[in-house]
């Protein structure tokens, strides 16, 4: 499955395995769909419904949606207001420059507030936003062959 959930599941025991599912509190749940629907995710059916939206990363990662009383009921601590305070900072690596700017032009279009301007560090591009709930996002591409060390044999035995 592609980084946006956008290929359909074919092996669902695999994809049941071994999962991380991130939860977080949305005041509307509905709007928070169709905010991650217009920047091209999709939902499991399997996971939402009126009190959750499951919203699909990878095969092995999610983002629970939830109402606020809701996500109360699975946490004993008040819900932070991530308007006006830090509750975490969400990170997504995606496959190009430009797809990095579709995702951010689209979530800015659906209501989302850029957080920081565009920073462009050669083998690495990133920018981010606020969702309609202030939940942070970071949105990144990496280069690959900057990213992943070759490997060397200088100085090994030979």
């Amino acid at each position: 499955m592609d980084v946006l959930g956008t290929e359909p599941i074919k092996d669902k025991e695999a994809f049941m395995a071994r999962r991380f599912f991130l939860s977080l509190p949305v005041k509307d749940l509905a709007r928070s769909r169709a905010f991650f629907t217009a920047l091209g995710h999709r939902f499991d059916p399997q996971f939402t419904g009126e009190q959750a939206a499951c919203l699909i990363i990878t095969d092995s990662a999610s983002v629970m949606l939830l109402p606020h009383e809701r996500y109360a009921q699975l946490s004993a601590k008040p819900i932070a207001d991530t308007h006006n305070t830090s509750a975490g900072l969400l990170a997504l690596t995606l496959g190009s420059r430009a797809e990095v700017d579709a995702h951010l032009d689209a979530a800015v279009k659906a209501g989302a507030t850029e957080a920081h301007e565009r920073e462009d560090m050669g083998a690495m591009y990133m920018g981010g936003f606020y969702d309609l709930d202030g939940h942070g996002w970071g949105i990144h591409w990496m280069d690959p062959n900057a990213a992943m060390p070759t490997q060397s044999t200088e100085g090994e035995p030979g």
